[in-house]
């Protein structure tokens, strides 16, 4: 298993929809996480009072960063893959393999889009709500399907441009 270094901005990938979205996404979200853990440390230390139902939104905060992550890297053919049976395969088969693993990988997370579709789909119908502040917790949720399809339409792209020779 090989990790490759992040490469800088301008030699992104060539997609049709910019990379920019999940970054600038991913950095809101740091930012007001950051702020969210500031203000509980600061309340804490003067008031002794904790504001713990920030918890239920720091943690979809950090899920959908983490997505939003997983989207950027996949279009930047980032993610951890192991190359050890690429490397053993002879330099003929190793494009199609390389696009055969992509295929799996965005067929699991389409798969993955519509069993999150489906839980944040029965929180609403069966009207769920959270136990901290009891928010509907589709609220939270809705948001795994829309970004687990990012990832999948981000892997189709890189498949597009491994076909064409492009990546």
């Amino acid at each position: 298993m090989e990790c490759e270094p992040i490469e800088p901005a301008s030699s992104r990938p060539k997609t049709r929809i910019s990379l920019r979205i999940e970054e600038n996404l991913a950095g809101i979200i740091i930012g007001i996480l950051t702020l969210i853990t500031f203000a509980n440390v600061v309340v804490r230390y003067l008031t002794n009072f904790s504001f713990a139902f920030t918890e239920e939104f720091s943690i979809i905060l950090m899920v959908m960063m983490t997505l939003l992550g997983s989207s950027s890297l996949m279009a930047k053919g980032g993610h951890l893959r192991i190359d050890y049976f690429v490397e053993r395969v002879s330099e003929k088969y190793r494009l199609p393999v390389q696009i055969g693993g992509t295929i799996i990988t965005a067929f699991t997370f389409f798969l993955l889009a519509v069993l999150s579709g489906r839980m944040a789909w029965d929180e609403f119908r069966y009207e769920v709500s959270s136990p901290g502040l009891g928010v509907p917790t589709w609220i939270y949720t809705i948001w795994m399907p829309v970004l687990f399809l990012a990832i999948t339409g981000r892997a189709v792209g890189r498949i597009i441009r491994m076909r064409r020779g492009e990546d």
